[in-house]
């Protein structure tokens, strides 16, 4: 073999096995597919060895990808921590915070401004996407998620728990007598979430039959969008109550019945156990500003997990 290294292709090989998707890897390494499959086609040609296997559901690391892939994914990983380290070494910090759509517009976003006043240094870098980002990999100092706050490898701690709340528009609502039980919901369409789960889970906690009734309706897979969509007339929707929190105020929404249901699951902040050094000092001055401002709001925090 030449004493040049072919880096790209071999990129290209450690991101189409880290995620067994050529479109991931693509978008990982900011190109196209084709463009990554025309890499590992040079790399499997210059080294006379097949690297992947074809499935139905994508690509799998051959015998001989397998033996080398490990290696490979650590060498390319310590590069990208160095380069961390290097950017790091900027007089101002720039933190990356990676949170859900819904979370992000509509309670961390417009705190934002104040975070920064009060930490003129530190640059924030806001991630909004449905994708579960890997701290280490993507190069995320603070993760807002949501779920049960166990994440092996990770610290996490309770930001805030919001309660589910059925809310439709008035003119709706004008349309049928008014709710005086949960069950008077199922007069209105109903718009789900995106595994159709809410309802049922909503109506089993608060210890009544459920039904295929509760999954009936368009399904949405952000917040927001429920939110949009009750507001616009289309049904009745069980929604966080910080998501809908502008629309209640200002009477687009209004709730159909009085029957809140605390969720088991909460919003957590998410770091690294082996955060670097050079990190702690902006993702503290963070964390300490989000409490602050859960305080402020009276949603919190929560005890640390």
């Amino acid at each position: 073999m030449g004493a040049v290294l072919p880096l790209l292709a071999l990129r290209a090989f450690v991101e189409t096995g880290r995620h067994g998707s050529l479109t991931a890897a693509a978008k990982a390494m900011g190109v196209t597919p084709g463009a990554v499959s025309l890499q590992l086609k040079q790399l499997q040609d210059r080294l006379g060895v097949s690297l992947f296997d074809r499935t139905r559901h994508g690509v799998v690391l051959s015998a001989a990808g397998a033996r080398v892939h490990p290696q490979l994914l650590q060498a390319f990983d310590q590069i990208s921590s160095s380069l961390q380290v290097l950017e790091s070494s900027r007089a101002r910090t720039t933190l990356r915070i990676s949170a859900a759509p819904s979370f992000a517009a509509q309670w961390l976003a417009p705190r934002l401004a104040g975070f920064s006043a009060a930490h003129p240094s530190i640059d924030v870098r806001l991630d909004a996407s449905p994708r579960l980002m890997d701290l280490r990999a993507d190069g995320v100092d603070v993760a807002i998620r949501h779920g049960l706050g166990a994440y092996p490898g990770l610290q996490s701690e309770q930001l805030l728990a919001p309660v589910l709340l059925p809310v439709a528009s008035p003119a709706l609502l004008a349309t049928v007598a008014p709710a005086v039980t949960p069950q008077d919901c199922l007069r209105l369409p109903l718009l789900q979430d995106s595994e159709r789960s809410d309802w049922r889970l909503w109506f089993q906690a608060l210890g009544l039959a459920a039904d295929d009734q509760l999954e009936r309706g368009p399904a949405f897979d952000d917040d927001l969008l429920l939110v949009r969509a009750a507001v616009a007339g289309q049904g009745v929707a069980l929604v966080r109550d910080i998501h809908a929190a502008d629309e209640l105020a200002d009477g687009r929404l209004q709730v159909v019945v009085q029957a809140p249901w605390p969720q088991a699951f909460a919003y957590y902040a998410v770091t690294r156990e082996d955060m670097p050094a050079e990190r702690v000092e902006g993702v503290t001055a963070f964390m300490d500003w989000m409490r602050g401002e859960l305080r402020t709001a009276g949603t919190g925090p929560a005890p640390a997990c």
